[in-house]
């Protein structure tokens, strides 16, 4: 057959067409189920106890929306679909975003070091140096006096040691107080006034537009070690504190189970709610865990446990769900099973 200018035209469309619905980016993000994976590589304490069996970290994927993804997502289940603007904030990169989730990982990770050598009484000691700001949001009072990296040491003459300082002090505020904030950038101390604003979206919640990270120095013996790649945000830190708890006592706290789990630890221990816990369900299944804890919130009517029992009876797993409020009360399940 001979090949015409018209059938060339033809081709180019059928390309342009295969290339929009393939790597065109639709303002969305898509949510799915990730993956379970044994945390004995991530997480490794100095001379630690080993385990029969394994704790996992469960991981939801997400990325920007192709067409094509889109309609995979209407037609598959336990796939989400978000609008961009409510994933990442309006002006907010998707390296900015990236580099957040990886902040919020290794505050998540300390946090989970100091609940698990606190619960082993291991020898451990926290100094504390202010905030950093993870991230400014564009358009709003920040931008024009803060940058990322900056590390807010105090507020109006009050120290700033942790995050919730910060917020706190700001909570007692109102939309149009100013406020000096005391920054130190690349070593220097400077004073900025920066005047407070309502976040519509936020059900009008005050404040100046940026993401916050406790700057901590957490020394402890003996050491631990994290790789979690490029694995981002906090909810792995109840799995974090029980692995290196696991490796930190010579009792085997596993027995020999599959154990996942879902939830941001705080430094108290508390566990604290997180997203996407049907698809976490969904993946820990698929990699045979026995378990799975998930954040009681008290027992509110839609918390990550009633979310997760929901997912796992419609999948029809035989995987425990066990509600979890601390992090004692995950340790005081495990310790109470029997061997597998």
């Amino acid at each position: 057959m001979k090949f015409t200018k018209k059938h060339l035209i033809y081709l180019i469309l059928v390309i342009g067409i295969a290339f929009f619905i393939s790597a065109y980016k639709l303002p969305f993000y898509i949510y799915k189920p990730g993956g379970a994976d044994a945390l004995n590589p991530i997480v490794e304490v100095e001379d630690g106890y080993q385990s029969e069996g394994d704790m996992h970290l469960v991981t939801v994927r997400g990325g920007q929306a192709t067409p094509v993804q889109y309609l995979w997502a209407k037609i598959l289940p336990h796939q989400e679909i978000m609008p961009l603007h409510e994933v990442r904030p309006e002006g907010v990169s998707e390296d900015e975003y990236f580099h957040a989730q990886l902040q919020m990982m290794e505050s998540s990770q300390e946090a989970s070091t100091v609940v698990a050598y606190q619960a082993a009484e291991e020898d451990i000691s926290i100094d504390y140096n202010g905030v950093y700001v993870v991230s400014v949001v564009e358009g709003m009072p920040a931008e024009d006096y803060l940058k990322t990296g900056d590390r807010i040491v105090g507020i109006n003459d009050s120290t700033i040691e942790e995050s919730k300082d910060l917020i706190e002090y700001v909570d007692n505020k109102q939309a149009g107080d100013t406020i000096t904030v005391d920054v130190v950038r690349d070593e220097k101390q400077l004073e900025e006034e920066i005047t407070l604003k309502a976040f519509p979206e936020l059900n009008n919640k005050v404040g100046i537009g940026i993401q916050l990270v406790t700057d901590r120095r957490v020394e402890v013996n003996p050491e631990v070690n994290f790789s979690s790649g490029s694995i981002g945000g906090p909810s792995a830190g109840l799995m974090f504190s029980l692995e290196i708890y696991d490796q930190l006592t010579e009792e085997d706290l596993t027995k020999g189970y599959q154990i996942a789990g879902t939830g941001e630890v705080d430094y108290q221990g508390n566990i604290l709610r997180i997203g996407g816990i049907d698809k976490k369900v969904i993946a820990a299944d698929q990699e045979g865990c026995d378990i799975f804890f998930a954040a009681n919130e008290k027992g509110a009517e839609d918390s990550n446990y009633e979310g997760a029992l929901k997912a796992a009876e419609e999948i029809g797993t035989d995987m425990e769900i066990v509600p979890v409020d601390t992090f004692d009360d995950a340790l005081k399940h495990l310790q109470n099973l029997e061997p597998a």
